[in-house]
C-alpha cells in the first residue's frame, strides 16, 4: 500500500483515521494544559507546538486541521482554566506558545496562512491572555529539523509537543525522534505513519529481526505484500504491534504502540512518545474516553506484550469497558507480582515510573486494583492507610501485608 498524499489545494479528504486522531489531540492538548496550570501562584504557562506535515489548514468538509485544532484547542484550555481560576478566588493564568507550522509544499503553506489568519484574529481579540506567534516554514521535515530545532533552544522553550503527522513512514528518521525526545524532559511527540511502509523498511534493513518476529504467522519477510488480508486479524494486529514497540522503544522512556482501530485492517499508527511517565498515564486516560478509537492486542494488566503469540493467549483490548474488566483481573494478580519481584514494597512514584511503558490500563482501574487487593496496603507519607482508591497519591507507599493470601501465584515456571 502506498500512503496516500492529501491534496490539499483542491480539497482534501477528512479519512476516519484522521478524524479520530484529532479527536485524541484535542483531549490530550486540553488535558496537558490543565495539569500543567495547576499551581495557584502560577501566572504564565509557555509553550511551543510544532506541526511538522501540516497540512492546509481545513479539509474540504469545513474540518480543522490539525494547525488550527491546535490554536482552537489553546484558547478553549485557556479560557476553561482561568474560569476556574476566578471561581476559586486564584488570579488567572496567560498561556504564551510558539507554533511552528511546516509543510514541504509552498502552495499549501500560503494556503495554510490564509486558513489561520482568521483564526488568530479572532483568537487575539476573545482571549487576550492567550498570546500565539505562529512561525512557517517550507522544507522537508528533516531538512527543517534543525532549524526548528534552533528556534526551540533561542526561546529557551522547555514545554514541547510535536505532532509528526506523515504520509508513509520514510520521511522521519528515528535518529531525529531520538534527538527530539533529548531536547530536555518535557518534550512529547505524535507520530502518525502507515504500517505496510514501516515493514518495508525493516525488510529491507534488518530481515532477521522481522523474519523471527513473523515466524508464528509462518510468514517469510518476502512475503509481506500478501499481507492486505492479514491486516484485520488482531493476531496480526498483536504481530504488528510487537515490531513497532521494538523499532520505536529506544526512543523514549515512554512509548504507546497502539493502532489506530480500523475496521478494514490495522494500518495506520498513532504512537505517543514521553519522557515522564506522567504525559503517559494522561495518553491511557485519553484513550479510554475515547473508546474503540486506538487498538492493542496482547494482554490489559501489566507487561502488555508479555503473552505467547503461539498459543493465542491474547486479547483485543480496545479501552472499552470489556477492555477494562479483562484489564482489572489481570492487575490484581500482576500487581503484587511486580511487588514481589521488587522486595516488598514501592513508592507509588516508582510503582508508575516502572510500569506504564508496559500497559494500556486507566489509572482508575490500577488503583482500584491496589485498594481492592487484599494482600496489599497502601500507607500515607504519615503512616496512615488508604482505603479508597481514588485517594491514592504520589507521595503514598504501596508494600506487601505481613498475612499474603497469594503466595503460590508467585511459584516460578522452570524456564
Amino acid at each position: 500500500m502506498v500512503a496516500k498524499q492529501y491534496d490539499w489545494l483542491t480539497g482534501a479528504t477528512l479519512e476516519d483515521h484522521s478524524r479520530q486522531k484529532h479527536k485524541i489531540l484535542r483531549e490530550y492538548l486540553f488535558k496537558y494544559l490543565n495539569v500543567r496550570c495547576q499551581i495557584p501562584q502560577q501566572g504564565k504557562f509557555r509553550l511551543a507546538i510544532v506541526d511538522g506535515f501540516a497540512g492546509g489548514g481545513r479539509y474540504k468538509c469545513g474540518a480543522a486541521g490539525s494547525p488550527i485544532l491546535f490554536i482552537e484547542e489553546l484558547e478553549k484550555a485557556l479560557n476553561t482554566i482561568n474560569l476556574y481560576r476566578a471561581n476559586q478566588g486564584v488570579g488567572t493564568v496567560e498561556l504564551e506558545c510558539l507554533l511552528l507550522f511546516n509543510d514541504a509544499d509552498p502552495e499549501v503553506i500560503e494556503l495554510l496562512r490564509s486558513n489561520c489568519a482568521p483564526v488568530q484574529a479572532v483568537c487575539s481579540q476573545n482571549t487576550p491572555k492567550l498570546h500565539l506567534q505562529i512561525q512557517y516554514s517550507c522544507d522537508s521535515f528533516e531538512v527543517a529539523y534543525p532549524k526548528i530545532k534552533a528556534m526551540l533552544k533561542q526561546g529557551r522553550y522547555r514545554n514541547i509537543l510535536f505532532n509528526l503527522d506523515q504520509c508513509g513512514h520514510k520521511h522521519v528518521e528515528r535518529a531525529t525522534l531520538v534527538d527530539i525526545m533529548h531536547l530536555n524532559n518535557s518534550v512529547e511527540i505524535f507520530y502518525t505513519f502507515a504500517i505496510q511502509p514501516l515493514l518495508s523498511f525493516l525488510r529491507k534493513s534488518e530481515p532477521q529481526k522481522l523474519a523471527a518476529q513473523l515466524q508464528h504467522l509462518q510468514m517469510s519477510p518476502a512475503d509481506l505484500n500478501k499481507l492486505g488480508g492479514e491486516m484485520s486479524n488482531s493476531v496480526w494486529l498483536g504481530t504488528a504491534e510487537r515490531l513497532v514497540f521494538e523499532t520505536f522503544n529506544n526512543c523514549a522512556p515512554y512509548v504507546s504502540p497502539f493502532s489506530i482501530n480500523n475496521p478494514e485492517g490495522w494500518r495506520y499508527w498513532l504512537i505517543h512518545f514521553a519522557n515522564s511517565y506522567r504525559g503517559r498515564q494522561v495518553y491511557n486516560n485519553i484513550l479510554h474516553d475515547n473508546a474503540s478509537s486506538q487498538a492493542h492486542f496482547g494482554r490489559s494488566g501489566l507487561n502488555m506484550l508479555s503473552y505467547d503469540p503461539s498459543h493465542d493467549d491474547g486479547a483485543l483490548y480496545l479501552f472499552d469497558m470489556s477492555g477494562r474488566k479483562k484489564a482489572k483481573q489481570q492487575l490484581f494478580n500482576d500487581v503484587p507480582r511486580l511487588l514481589s519481584d521488587c522486595g516488598d514494597v514501592l513508592g507509588v512514584q516508582e510503582f508508575y515510573e516502572e510500569i506504564y511503558n508496559l500497559t494500556p490500563a486507566h489509572k482508575d482501574d490500577i488503583h482500584s486494583a491496589i485498594a481492592d487487593n487484599p494482600d496489599i496496603e497502601v500507607v500515607t507519607p504519615a503512616g496512615g492507610e488508604r482505603r479508597k482508591a481514588n485517594t491514592i497519591i504520589v507521595g503514598d507507599v504501596i508494600k506487601l501485608r505481613k498475612q499474603k493470601s497469594f503466595f503460590p501465584m508467585f511459584l516460578r515456571k522452570p524456564e
